[in-house]
């Protein structure tokens, strides 16, 4: 008789499982009615839209309003939902497998730092995520719904329809927007801009930290390594995020040089929030200077928090890097991180995941740089916002040839799964040596 295949390691169901959904995805998106006139989408064009929905990016190849039907619309909505739901849901159940798997030792320690999710519990795990996804949700669409109504005369159904469709889109990192210019439109209000920034921070900052934050916000003592990091190094990002963003653009007249200040600040927060990794702009990114699409890269590759909708290497990988570097320069033995110590082998995975990630973004830009007419600067932005799931482009995505755009479909897939797996399998492998071998010295630097 023969055996069925069986999945040896949760990498392989996740893969899977996002791939049957870019499937499905793409097959509706094909169909006739899914798009707006004649005729209907390229394969090209549906798997393309389908992989970003899923993977929650947000790069299009065509407008997203303009060309895609209602039903259309509604498909994408799904593919979003079912891509930033599964993400989160996929990502804490691996850290309770991870805590599980491990050494004894290991296990305790773990167990005292994911204490957020509580060892075991995978049905509060999925019924967390989805309390948590409808709350931020459905108060996002509320008050998009209520400013559109009110401040842009929009018919009470079609504003519940924008409303809902931004607050998904928002919350779920994806930038997906029904506008042709995503929210250039409302640059000057903070009514809309605002609460779609606080969606795009809660959704890509984590379940596990949300969870923890909602128990012990008052005692941030308690909190667990994890969270700390996460917090610390968002409340960075997004102050430093937004000081380059007003340094760099601040007398631009094609982003913020015509804006009033308050707009100016708004927009700058606005901007330093999305490459966290949402694609929604206010302002127009192809009139960026070069030097902030450089410093937007940095920012998209870093990402947001683990366990969320966000992508990028996560901030817990950065800034652990940051703190390993700080000890090297100082000459300490042990990591320190706040008030614990960090392993050698936590050390190694993180170093392992960043540099990979390095690899998936040059090797591709090279590529399409000796391949297109395009630039470096522009290429490379077009590139780490795909492998970051961010979104944001300076405007070449549509005029990329197709074969570039298989490319992208490609690293948007690896970008969203990447980390995720190849981190949990890194953590998984249990491969200890009774022995060691001489210390060698090679020569560094």
């Amino acid at each position: 008789m023969r055996r069925r295949p069986r999945f040896r390691h949760p990498a392989q169901y996740v893969v899977a499982g996002f791939g049957s959904a870019i499937a499905v995805g793409t097959v509706l998106l094909s169909l006739p009615v899914a798009r707006e006139g004649p005729g209907s989408a390229t394969f090209v064009e549906a798997l393309f839209t389908a992989t970003s929905g899923v993977c929650v990016t947000g790069l299009i190849v065509v407008d997203t309003p303009v060309y895609w039907s209602t039903f259309g619309e509604i498909v994408i909505l799904g593919l979003i939902q079912v891509g930033g739901f599964g993400l989160m849901t996929m990502a804490s159940l691996l850290v309770l497998l991870v805590s599980r798997r491990i050494g004894l030792r290991s296990r305790l320690t773990t167990a005292a730092e994911t204490k957020s999710l509580g060892l075991g519990d995978v049905r509060r795990v999925i019924v967390g995520v989805a309390k948590v996804s409808v709350v931020f949700e459905v108060v996002t669409a509320i008050v998009l719904t209520a400013r559109l109504a009110t401040g842009y005369d929009e018919p009470i159904g079609r504003a519940a329809y924008l409303g809902v469709f931004h607050a998904i889109s928002a919350f779920n990192n994806a930038g997906f927007s029904l506008y042709v210019d995503s929210l250039e439109q409302f640059v000057n209000d903070p009514w809309i801009l605002l609460p779609i920034a606080v969606a795009v921070i809660c959704g890509g900052i984590g379940f596990p930290v949300l969870l923890e934050l909602r128990r012990e916000f008052r005692q941030p003592g308690r909190w667990s390594l994890h969270t700390k990091i996460t917090v610390w190094a968002t409340a960075v990002l997004l102050v430093g995020g937004t000081a380059f963003m007003l340094l760099s653009e601040w007398h631009n007249d094609g982003t913020l040089g015509r804006l009033s200040l308050p707009s100016k600040i708004m927009n700058g927060f606005f901007h330093s929030v999305m490459p966290r990794t949402a694609g929604f702009n206010s302002l127009d990114v192809g009139e960026m200077t070069e030097g902030t699409w450089l410093g937007t890269d940095v920012l998209m590759f870093i990402g947001g928090g683990s366990a969320g909708t966000a992508g990028g290497i996560k901030v817990t990988t950065f800034f652990l890097l940051l703190f390993v570097i700080m000890a090297e320069v100082r000459g300490r033995r042990a990591v320190n991180v706040f008030d614990r110590k960090v392993g050698p082998r936590v050390q190694r995975q993180a170093l392992t995941v960043a540099l990979l990630s390095v690899a998936a973004v040059v090797i591709p830009t090279i590529i399409i740089v000796e391949t297109t007419d395009f630039g470096t600067d522009q290429v490379l932005f077009e590139v780490v916002s795909a492998f970051s799931t961010v979104g944001l482009s300076t405007g070449i995505t549509a005029e990329l040839p197709p074969a570039a755009h298989l490319a992208i479909v490609v690293l948007m897939f690896v970008g969203r799964i990447g980390p995720i797996t190849f981190a949990s399998a890194l953590a998984l492998r249990q491969d200890e040596k009774l022995y060691d071998l001489p210390e060698g010295r090679p020569i560094i630097g």
